[in-house]
């Protein structure tokens, strides 16, 4: 049988003490003999005594939990988490994880369910599925603390921390333009998602500055799935004037494409030159490498913690910060022909 943790009632029965008085020491409350307050505070340090933080937070209203929602737990955003969670420790506040799976049923639930979980607020990256906001529109009207990270939603008021998703994708496929590549296709994801509109734009970027005429023919987009990016990439493979390049908006997309490449008997880069994004760790593993453009995800993360962390420690609404991280391209093997 587990022994029972020590109360401050075992603490004030052991001692004679009221357990108001025993709640006053261990808060180190100024209106208590210094004797009696010494006495307390060796005792419970003997017996190891750990204040109750649930009983603790439902007297101040403060749990010290900050909700986290986001689509999954893959590299990026488990690397961001563990800056939210960095940050968070140092402010002596503790980290509540839920994921959506990128399903915005799932989104709306779990927002729910972190909320009954007592959070004082939330950290959140979208699913790629959301385009309704009502949600999170109630949260924002309990005026508690609400920060948006890597994944923007345009218009929505709030903190947020961002990447420039546009210098990402435009480093991408200048890259890929000064490595000979003049048919470079678009491996994207939803329309409705920001991170994938934004690396578009510095995709289409690239080619106006170039001088490469855009073709919409050469613009594949679907699910943040390496099957379905297999399949998108066969599709465009078929094309009767194959594509010398590709810039896919995650690493996972590049994967797929990566496989499909290779299944068709092609090479990398002298047949396709291949980008992705994020520089997840299987990039460098593979043979040949992947070139990916890098994000400072911890960095990132923690940003999103002390936003959220600053956002509740002030008795003033503050200006809603809007903090934007660069980009870098890191070069390999599937891109570079030397040029």
């Amino acid at each position: 049988m587990r022994s029972k943790a020590p109360t401050i009632k075992d603490i004030a029965r052991e001692l004679g003490v009221s357990i108001s008085t025993v709640s006053r020491a261990l808060r180190g409350m100024p209106e208590i003999n210094p004797e009696t307050k010494d006495r307390i505070v060796k005792y419970a340090e003997e017996i190891d005594y750990q204040p109750n933080m649930v009983a603790t937070s439902l007297v101040k209203q403060n749990s010290h939990l900050i909700g986290v929602l986001v689509p999954n737990m893959d590299f990026f955003f488990s690397t961001a988490v563990k800056g939210i969670d960095e940050a968070a420790m140092e402010a002596g506040y503790t980290v509540v994880i839920s994921q959506s799976n990128e399903s915005y049923g799932r989104e709306v639930a779990n927002t729910q369910r972190l909320f009954n979980s007592q959070v004082e607020g939330l950290i959140v990256s979208t699913s790629s599925e959301t385009q309704q906001l009502d949600h999170f529109r109630r949260i924002q009207n309990k005026s508690v603390p609400f920060v948006i990270f890597d994944r923007d939603i345009p218009g929505f008021n709030a903190p947020k921390v961002l990447l420039n998703n546009e210098e990402g994708g435009y480093l991408a496929t200048k890259h890929l333009i000064q490595q000979g590549c003049q048919k470079i296709g678009f491996l994207g994801a939803q329309e409705n998602l920001a991170i994938s509109i934004g690396r578009e734009a510095g995709y289409r970027r690239a080619l106006e500055e170039a001088g490469i005429p855009f073709k919409s023919s050469l613009i594949i987009r679907g699910e943040f799935d390496k099957d379905d990016a297999y399949m998108k990439t066969m599709e465009l493979l078929r094309q009767q004037n194959r594509v010398d390049g590709l810039f896919a908006v995650s690493d996972r997309l590049a994967i797929g494409a990566y496989m499909a490449i290779k299944d068709k008997g092609l090479t990398m880069p002298d047949d396709i030159a291949l980008v992705g994004f994020n520089d997840e760790p299987i990039t460098s593993l593979l043979m040949p490498s992947i070139s990916s453009v890098s994000q400072p995800a911890f960095e990132m993360g923690k940003m999103a913690a002390r936003l959220f962390i600053e956002q509740l420690n002030s008795d003033e609404e503050l200006e809603h910060k809007i903090e934007v991280f660069k980009p870098e391209l890191k070069i390999r093997d599937s891109s570079n022909r030397g040029l």
